[in-house]
């Protein structure tokens, strides 16, 4: 055992061998909190510890599994296969399965997976005649979820006058009848969901003490890693079963706790030491992971948080290049900062490889702009986690309606939107369309412009819902000839129902949902900008649609391993690491997000979010922000996050641009958070960014080489060359990060610098 204690430093050492009651190990970014969970078991079984007498939890199977790997090659692999490890849902399901007849479920109960628990709640709200536009499954089941996971039983709920008025106020009274329904059905059903595994495991405890004193002297040490991402009935769970003899050792860091919307609770970390007065807490603050600058950074940024445990991570590793602070134009022009960062840095003396690079942002839908800048430098790609911008799901939909509208004889678009918002059309009618177009060798609108000429066996109603559903997409077919292609889009979005099946979501996948939706629009505005700037007049919706289904082709690659550029979000990037980590968007109402607004809670966990973004990086961190971004086919105005002036300036490398940004230099008050979409009421457009000292619109006829210019999304450029006289009249200008580019000037809206 020397031998394994050897191989830890003395911080991780004292954290293994103590064992003589509740422990709390503060493990720092990049410290090495997995080796010591797994060396404080192997040196417990060393000790003579029954392995099946250790419960160690994780939140991962993948956690779990590589833990298990390594217990393995430190100690007798026949006692790690017997310990008690894994995911709370997988122990605690495996205890349930033996004691499930006490809480009068079968022991071979059916665990429902999310499709399953929202089928079933679709089927509920159908039996009671609610309106599924109101009582939205998805919204139904995240509220049902988060009730579970605060130990908040069916009957209690219905009991609870704040949940109950909440709900009132939301119109949607009946949440609390559908509650108990629903979990009235899965008794019936002899079913549990994910959250039951839980809840029941908590039940089960409460209402039979003698189970609960049954499994606290089975497991006589418990071990517990993350634990600031535990929930309330997880964190319960674990003090039930550690109350008497408090043999327990949880892992975690406060600094990385990020998942408040799943119903993380770092309060779970903080006040440990109310339940266990005689808890030892251990710090590890060695990080092994990054050079000393990034290091020094995230420990800037992060003593910014009131709620923490007080901890000074360091690193003996080189003291590396600064964090780079990069300030773009645009949100256009900061993507392809991006990728020429990537391309700078393989080209240096590193010999970075594709894979050594991740970009993180803090919402999905940034990436599309990314991912455009990429496959323009030709820079391979993945999307960890997640679905390439054009293959999600909301987007998809969107298009299959503007292919319909393109070509109404699209099948695969027909039938993905036939149905889609829900308009009654089910599957046997689409089964009967297809019959008849199959039998007569004609498409499905062929059938759907002439039911009567092909005899379909429907009834007047179902009859009539097809009309409706063919006269809107005539409709769309009639005004697309008239509209520019955003513009048809974006009717297309509103009277499909899309915008009020999205819009009415306020989840935070719904939330998710709709911030896609308006970045496909600002995506086909954009591109409609530039095609006009490159001297195209007509540019139709079928050339946007041309363009994408080449962008998605390139999607399909599945190699997990190749040598390609990371994107993801930060959330999907904890616990993972990058020799060079690229973060995008620190803005004000992005990062730190909007729904965040001034609550102090929620501002400090963004602020942990960046700390754990910063601390992915070893040798290279870059952060980017934009000074405009489109919305709603617009600039606005942006400012930097705050987060950037909680960074100590020291460790920060600003280039003149950013380290001249006013925001820098003065306190700006914050602005009122407000929520926009294309689909509200518009606002009027704030005025685009200008430069101190610019010309006039009347003199931008004055233009001659040699003159620095401002584009709205290329940035600042220098023009190289003019051609042709009025409305014809078009500049070559050099931007540092596009190159040159040949710009129509009556669509270029090009700024003059003095």
């Amino acid at each position: 055992m020397e031998k394994l204690l050897n191989q830890l430093n003395d911080n991780q050492r004292e954290a293994v061998l103590y064992t003589d009651g509740p422990e709390l190990v503060i493990a720092g970014a990049g410290s090495g909190k997995t080796r010591v969970l797994t060396y404080k078991i192997a040196y417990l079984l060393q000790q003579g510890m029954a392995p099946y007498h250790i419960l160690a939890l994780t939140f991962t199977n993948k956690a779990a599994r590589e833990m298990k790997e390594r217990i393995v090659a430190l100690t007798d692999p026949s006692k790690a296969h017997r310990l008690w490890m894994g995911t709370f849902h997988s122990v605690f399901s495996r205890i349930l399965r033996t004691e499930a007849g006490r809480i009068g479920y079968p022991s071979n109960f059916t665990i429902y997976d999310s499709a399953d628990s929202k089928s079933l709640l679709k089927s509920i709200i159908k039996e009671m005649k609610l309106d599924d536009k109101t009582y939205r499954p998805g919204i139904i089941q995240s509220r049902i979820s988060k009730a579970k996971n605060a130990l908040v039983t069916s009957n209690m709920y219905g009991q609870n006058k704040e949940l109950v008025q909440g709900d009132i106020n939301a119109k949607v009274p009946m949440i609390r009848d559908i509650y108990r329904m629903y979990q009235g059905r899965c008794f019936q059903a002899g079913a549990m969901d994910f959250d039951d595994l839980l809840l029941q495991t908590n039940i089960l405890f409460r209402n039979h003490p003698d189970v609960l004193t049954k499994y606290r002297s089975h497991f006589q040490y418990i071990l517990v890693d993350e634990y600031q991402d535990t929930n309330q009935a997880q964190h319960l769970i674990v003090q039930q079963l550690s109350e008497e003899h408090r043999r327990i050792c949880v892992v975690g860091d406060d600094a990385q706790s990020i998942y408040s919307f799943r119903g993380a609770n770092i309060d779970n970390v903080l006040q440990l030491k109310n339940i266990y007065p005689d808890l030892r807490i251990f710090k590890l603050e060695q990080n092994y992971r990054s050079t000393q600058n990034i290091v020094d950074a995230a420990n800037s940024l992060i003593r910014k948080n009131k709620e923490q445990i007080p901890k000074t991570v360091y690193s003996e590793k080189e003291k590396g290049s600064k964090p780079f602070l990069a300030s773009s134009y645009s949100d256009y022009e900061e993507a392809y900062i991006v990728a020429s960062k990537i391309d700078e840095l393989r080209m240096g003396g590193r010999h970075y490889s594709y894979a050594d690079f991740a970009v993180l942002y803090r919402t999905n839908a940034q990436s599309r702009i990314l991912e455009e800048a990429l496959r323009k430098r030709n820079i391979p790609y993945k999307i960890y986690g997640g679905l390439s911008f054009y293959q999600r799901k909301e987007i998809k939909d969107v298009i299959a309606y503007l292919r319909l509208v393109i070509n109404p004889h699209d099948e695969e678009a027909l039938k993905r939107i036939i149905n889609y918002p829900a308009r009654g059309i089910g599957d046997t009618t689409v089964g009967k369309l297809i019959t008849a177009a199959s039998e007569n060798a004609v498409s499905l609108w062929t059938v759907l412009e002439q039911p009567d000429a092909y005899s379909l066996p429907l009834n007047s109603g179902t009859l009539k819902k097809l009309t409706a559903f063919r006269e809107m997409i005539e409709g769309f077919i009639v005004r697309n000839k008239e509209l520019q292609a955003d513009e048809i889009t974006q009717v297309v979005i509103k009277e499909s129902g899309m915008a009020s099946e999205l819009f009415q979501d306020r989840s935070v996948e719904g939330v998710s949902r709709q911030e896609n939706m308006e970045e496909l629009l600002k995506g086909i505005s954009e591109y409609i900008d530039i095609r006009r700037e490159e001297g195209m007049e007509q540019i139709t919706l079928a050339d946007f649609l041309s363009e994408v289904s080449l962008l998605t082709d390139q999607d399909n690659d599945k190699e997990e391993n190749a040598n390609k550029v990371t994107l993801m979000t930060i959330h999907a990037a904890k616990g993972l690491e990058f020799k060079n980590v690229i973060i995008v968007g620190l803005e004000e109402d992005l990062f730190p997000s909007l729904m965040s607004g001034n609550n102090p809670k929620a501002i400090e966990e963004e602020r942990r979010l960046l700390y754990v973004a910063i601390t992915r990086a070893e040798e290279n961190c870059i952060l980017t922000y934009a000074k405009s971004r489109f919305r709603n086919g617009k600039s606005n105005m942006c400012s930097p996050s705050r987060f950037l002036k909680d960074i100590d300036a020291k460790y920060l490398h600003r280039p003149e641009d950013a380290a001249q940004d006013s925001f820098f230099t003065k306190r700006e008050p914050a602005r009122p958070a407000a929520f926009t979409s294309p689909f509200q009421q518009p606002k009027a457009a704030e005025p685009p960014v200008q430069p101190e000292e610019t010309a006039s619109p009347e003199e931008i006829s004055g233009l001659k080489a040699g003159m620095k210019v401002r584009h709205d999304r290329f940035g600042t450029g220098e023009i190289i060359a003019l051609e042709g006289s009025g409305g014809n009249m078009k500049a070559t200008v050099h931007f540092p990060n596009f190159g040159q580019k040949q710009l129509l000037l009556k669509f270029a809206r090009l700024t003059i610098i003095r």
